[in-house]
């Protein structure tokens, strides 16, 4: 007998959200796959501070700089990446989150493997 992974939705995941199931803990929507996020440490928030600064100041008005936010990528993926670069709509984002037409630059921090 074969076993089959759940796949999630968008919608199924906003609701999990809006029902409190997934309240403290830290998770992304990825290829329909509920993952579990590590927290930041204080490089990571240091690293995303400072360069979320940099580029605000460097791209003014031209773009929006968005820190740890999600994106829509489709049906099936929400991530939240460090820093996304998108295209400033103003209010439109109260409503929903940019989606992959609307991004320019996405930045991910990884911690470098320590070999022993």
């Amino acid at each position: 007998m074969a076993i089959a992974l759940a796949r999630w939705s968008l919608d199924e995941y906003h609701q999990m959200i809006i029902t409190g199931l997934l309240d403290e803990r830290h998770l992304e929507l990825l290829q329909g796959d509920i993952v579990e996020i590590p927290p930041e440490g204080p490089e990571h928030a240091y690293l995303g501070t400072r360069t979320d600064k940099y580029l605000t100041r460097l791209l003014g008005d031209r773009a929006e700089v968005r820190q740890s936010h999600p994106i829509t990528l489709s049906d099936h993926s929400e991530p939240e990446p460090d820093i996304a670069i998108v295209r400033p709509l103003g209010g439109e984002y109260r409503y929903r989150h940019p989606n992959a037409e609307e991004v320019f630059w996405l930045i991910e921090y990884a911690n470098k493997l320590k070999r022993g």
